[in-house]
């Protein structure tokens, strides 16, 4: 046997050897080191106001429940009530949801990465969002009431004594030992609570980014659009993009109000929006669309509102770009979407929503996009060509626009200047070019007019306004309406030099409106007894 012949051999008893050996079990104990708490509440949650969001998805779900068990009525909205005081540096959130009994309150509490709400309808299914305060605080308190229990039951977690065994050289033990050092409980009197709720305290709140956490403001319009929360009764889209919605999802719409104010948060969206120019536009036209799943349904509805595309919409409208929704809860920034667009920044011009119904289209863990499947590839390919009608829209306006700016510069044009001639006190050469640049200027609207580019109804508005125009110029360039030349006082051979001055004034100004200004004060001047004394001779300018 050759050697090549005896090396194939030998592979192929090995592997043979190989294939028929049993696997053992795995080590007896696996350490989960304490590492792992912080990359599971600081490290997740980057932006400290996702701390909100977390707390007010999770009573959402207690919500849920309580509804469920007959606790809520389906006609009534679960409440969330907001305390921030910036003077103490305290947030409270609580609701009226389900509570935790006592019997669960502490595993619950105290569990990290294990959540009863996995493959449920809960919005929450991980068992890591309630950690979310413990990076921005100095004390995170849990505390909650079942439906006749006889004490509240309270859990603290000490921040900072977490922050510093984390920072410590001798760190020891693992996750378990780490969290029986931070964590203590306890139940206390149920006097001035509630018979049910769920509630979180963060004390001692870390400055972070110009303290948004604690500004009423910021966070009532952060919640507006990640929360929730339903559409303003004033708002003359929103019940019916919410009843389109609830054929699939269920909105569990929250009654969320900061510091007991009198109106609870509604989403941003108004009957008009103001665009980057400080222009207002009113929404003209709403419009859904139902991606189908692969297996058939659907996996995704799409609501979008359309408006004049005049421009981005300024972030603090607070309904910027198309965005994405999970169990009414945004997922991800207003940006999300925008690579769907044929040029990014058409995303800022869109008002819209993709609400996810197919449950196998999930959020990642920090909610800020969405684990990747062919699930989620099969809604963004239908997305896709409604992002490419909402930037050829946009580039329609853009073009409507140009067009509409030039042919408003050609009006003004064109009445300038005919009531330059109307005014008088020009000489014959400078009347007669005058009015030739009128007339330039009509054909230069009529030509807008005409554009191709413009839709049959625009072009017909503009062609109107251009006759009338035209006759407006007819009136002014009349011999019969041109007002008496206030330089007639004078000697020919004055009348003629200040007629050259003033057209010199016209021809050289780039400013039509200031030399109009300029002229009406020279002979306002020329017009006092002083000035008709002045008739001093002069010699005809060349060229009359």
């Amino acid at each position: 046997m050759s050697n090549r012949g005896q090396v194939s051999s030998a592979i192929r008893a090995a592997t043979k050897t190989a294939s028929e050996a049993e696997w053992g079990p795995g080590p007896e104990r696996i350490v989960v080191g304490k590492d792992v708490l912080e990359l599971l509440s600081t490290s997740m949650y980057v932006d400290p106001m996702t701390v909100y969001r977390e707390y007010v998805q999770n009573a959402a779900d207690a919500v849920d429940e309580a509804r469920a068990a007959k606790l809520l009525s389906s006609r009534e909205r679960g409440r969330v009530n907001i305390s921030i005081d910036p003077v103490s540096r305290s947030i409270k959130i609580r609701d009226n949801g389900v509570g935790l009994a006592w019997e669960a309150f502490l595993s619950r509490m105290c569990n990290v990465g294990s959540s009863p709400k996995r493959g449920t309808a809960s919005r929450g299914f991980r068992g890591v969002g309630r950690l979310a305060g413990l990076g921005y605080c100095q004390e995170l308190f849990f505390r909650s009431r079942a439906l006749g229990d006889g004490q509240v039951s309270e859990l603290r977690w000490d921040c900072r004594r977490l922050k510093s065994i984390l920072r410590s050289a001798d760190l020891q033990g693992d996750l378990s030992d780490l969290v029986r050092d931070v964590v203590t409980v306890r139940r206390i009197s149920p006097a001035n609570f509630p018979d049910r709720f769920f509630e979180v305290e963060l004390r001692g709140v870390v400055r972070h980014r110009n303290d948004r956490m604690l500004n009423k403001e910021e966070v009532e319009s952060y919640l507006s659009q990640v929360a929730p929360v339903p559409f303003s009764p004033s708002f003359r889209f929103g019940e019916d993009i919410s009843a389109a919605l609830r054929a699939y999802v269920e909105l569990g719409e929250l009654d969320v109000r900061i510091n007991d104010a009198d109106e609870p948060i509604f989403r941003p969206h108004r009957d008009q929006i103001e665009i980057e120019d400080g222009e207002n536009e009113k929404y003209t036209e709403l419009e859904f669309h139902e991606v189908p799943g692969i297996d058939g349904g659907v996996a995704a509805l799409v609501w979008i509102l359309h408006h004049g595309y005049a421009g981005a919409i300024p972030l603090r409208a607070g309904v910027k770009g198309l965005r994405m929704r999970s169990g009414n809860i945004q997922v991800g920034g207003h940006t999300l979407l925008e690579e769907l667009f044929p040029e990014p920044r058409f995303n800022a011009w869109a008002v819209g929503e993709v609400h996810l119904i197919d449950k196998r289209v999930v959020p990642n863990g920090r909610r800020d996009n969405y684990d990747q499947n062919t699930h989620l590839d099969n809604v963004l390919n239908h997305v896709a060509p409604i992002a490419r009608d909402i930037a050829r829209l946009c580039r329609q306006s853009s073009i409507t626009r140009k067009w509409l700016r030039e042919f408003e510069l050609h009006k003004s044009a064109a009445l300038e200047s005919a009531e330059v001639v109307a005014r008088g006190a020009l000489s014959r050469a400078s009347r007669k070019a005058h009015a030739e640049s009128s007339a330039k200027s009509l054909s230069q609207m009529r030509r807008v007019a005409a554009q191709r580019h413009l839709a049959e109804e625009t072009r017909v508005l503009l062609g109107v306004e251009a006759d009338a125009t035209a006759a407006r110029v007819e009136e002014l360039l009349s011999v019969e309406l041109v007002a008496k030349d206030p330089l007639e006082q004078f000697k020919p051979q004055v009348r003629f030099a200040y007629e050259h001055i003033i057209g010199l004034i016209y021809e050289c100004s780039t400013n039509r409106s200031a030399a109009k200004s300029l002229v009406s004060k020279i002979l306002g001047r020329l017009g006092e007894p002083s000035s008709k004394a002045s008739n001093t001779p002069v010699s005809e300018p060349p060229g009359r």
